[in-house]
């Protein structure tokens, strides 16, 4: 529900797109993101793609949390269950406050579209150091599916009952 007698405020996002074959060419996913959010009327921030490797993407995510003009981060890939997929693993060391019900609300979400395929995500949602991260696999129907129906609504201020974006700046004193 939207409280129209209360402004929009836009926050300021990095979109992170994780993949050993995407290219700014072919980054459909990080695509759907960044446009979604910007048709919200947030800011992109910062968008990069970084390969499936843990050390690297895990230092991605330290500089994005680190950045103070960035609010929130959603990434796209990595959440699967191979061997490959590491963005959970390196996300954890990172992380102040876990959001378990994100991932519990995606897959319930998601099941609806791909039946019992969606217990192979291991999306996300977290807290780190004051930034919120979301966790998203790699699919644009995904990408779609959590930015429309769980990610928007909780980044807007206007969302009722409640909302992260409301919350931000106490999250940010409790670091």
């Amino acid at each position: 529900m939207i409280d129209s007698n209360r402004p929009f405020l836009p926050l300021s996002l990095g979109i992170l797109t994780v993949s050993d074959t995407r290219t700014p060419e072919t980054d459909k996913s990080g695509d759907t993101l960044a446009s979604l959010a910007a048709e919200a009327g947030h800011r992109i921030a910062a968008r990069r793609i970084v390969p499936d490797d843990l050390s690297t993407l895990r230092q991605a995510f330290a500089d994005w949390i680190a950045e103070p003009v960035i609010d929130a981060i959603v990434s796209t890939g990595g959440t699967g269950v191979t061997g490959r997929d590491v963005t959970p693993e390196a996300l954890a060391p990172l992380v102040s406050k876990a959001i378990p019900g994100f991932g519990e609300l995606f897959r319930q979400l998601s099941f609806a579209e791909i039946g019992t395929s969606t217990i192979q995500s291991r999306a996300e949602a977290a807290i780190c150091e004051g930034t919120i991260v979301f966790l998203l696999p790699g699919s644009t129907g995904a990408c779609r599916l959590g930015m429309e129906k769980i990610i928007l609504p909780q980044l807007d201020i206007r969302h009722r009952p409640c909302n992260l974006a409301e919350l931000l700046p106490r999250i940010r004193d409790e670091r």
